[in-house]
């Protein structure tokens, strides 16, 4: 493909482009022809969880870039069609059926939250595409076993019993939650109690924010009464960072712990000085530790391609671009969806550069990497 061609090709797949631009050539598969792979994307790019949709496509864009410049995967080069759903289940929906029918994406790559995962899940199902990397760890893309799912991140569930053992351990038991009122807060809810149970606890008090929200004087009114040792919090970061705020205003002098979505550096951000001491469980390599090779690789990216901010999100989008190229790889110049599923399959505990993925024919869930972070005096990060 000359580079003319290729440039063209970049354009078409603009944020929410159409791309009827794209080769009308005969394929083999849906997504695929001679010199182009075409893998569709919906996660929020304007709304209050913005940025985690803007990180999670940038990361996996830094990657497809570095593939692409070197010749893409036999000859192909990869393109990542986006479109915004502004957090929201019924976008999502009517995203995913827009690239499987009118599209006729490849694959689903790096959507982001629960709700609108699973908005999409009966039609990725029913077509049959692949749907990898998602950034949720719920248990609706886990259980029951579905075969077009390919999850690289530690599920809530790994979270929650983490970040519980961690608590009990330092003799922590009063324990309340601040969740999200749809599917991904209600899964995350379910890890706490699983946990806690485990341990013959109960929780204490538990409130709620609607999502895309930062309506949380209620749950401040029913939590803090409470007087909880530790608070946690499945929600994204405004509606958090709202809270941890009103909060310690209204005199709560306990912890603040979170799970992975919340969003990490956009949380830091939007907390400022009020960020200090919250604590984040990840489901990625810390992305300052240089000693890392796939932290090395993907610091080398983000410079070289964006004045973006470190961040754990976007180096989970750049992981997962790294594994999904893997697949591609494995699969073969004949590819298909079945062949990149088998070739996935094939991934035993494979290192990718500090990162562990574990699929087998029966288990599409790559990692439980779990470990502990928190904010730093200056908005730094702590593990």
């Amino acid at each position: 493909m000359n580079r003319r061609r290729f440039n063209g090709l970049l354009g078409a797949c603009a944020l929410g482009a159409p791309l009827a631009s794209l080769s009308s050539s005969a394929r083999a598969e849906n997504g695929v022809d001679a010199d182009t792979i075409v893998l569709g994307q919906s996660c929020p790019l304007t709304g209050p969880a913005a940025e985690l949709g803007t990180e999670m496509r940038l990361g996996a864009q830094l990657y497809f870039n570095e593939v692409n410049q070197k010749g893409g995967v036999f000859g192909r080069f990869i393109k990542l069609a986006t479109l915004d759903d502004g957090y929201e289940p019924d976008r999502a929906a009517a995203n995913t059926k827009k690239l499987i029918d009118e599209e006729k994406v490849f694959a689903l790559f790096g959507y982001v939250g629960t709700p609108t995962s699973n908005a999409a899940l009966p039609l990725f199902t029913r077509a049959q595409v692949p749907f990898f990397g998602a950034f949720t760890g719920a248990e609706s893309l886990r259980n029951p076993f579905n075969r077009n799912i390919f999850n690289i991140r530690a599920s809530y569930f790994d979270e929650t019993e983490k970040i519980v053992e961690q608590l009990t351990n330092l003799g922590i038991k009063n324990i309340a939650v601040l969740y999200q009122n749809d599917a991904y807060g209600q899964a995350g809810l379910a890890g706490v109690n699983r946990a806690i149970a485990k341990r013959q606890m109960k929780l204490v008090a538990q409130g709620t924010v609607e999502r895309n929200t930062v309506a949380v004087d209620a749950a401040v009114k029913t939590l803090v009464p409470a007087q909880p040792d530790v608070i946690i919090m499945i929600s994204a970061y405004k509606s958090i960072a709202a809270f941890v705020k009103a909060a310690k205003k209204a005199g709560y002098v306990g912890l603040f712990h979170n799970v992975s979505f919340v969003g990490s550096r956009a949380l830091a951000g939007e907390l400022g000085k009020e960020g200090h001491g919250v604590a984040i469980s990840q489901v990625v390599p810390f992305p300052y530790a240089t000693s890392i090779p796939v932290v090395r690789e993907y610091r080398t990216a983000l410079k070289a391609g964006s004045s973006a901010d470190i961040s754990f999100t976007s180096l989970e989008g750049f992981i997962a671009a790294k594994v999904f190229v893997e697949g591609l790889r494995r699969a073969g110049r004949d590819l298909t969806r079945d062949k990149l599923i088998a070739a996935f399959e094939t991934m035993r505990m494979v290192d990718f550069g500090g990162f562990n993925i574990n699929f087998t024919p029966t288990d599409h869930n790559g990692s439980n990497f779990v470990e502990l972070t928190i904010v730093g005096r200056d908005n730094n990060f702590i593990h």
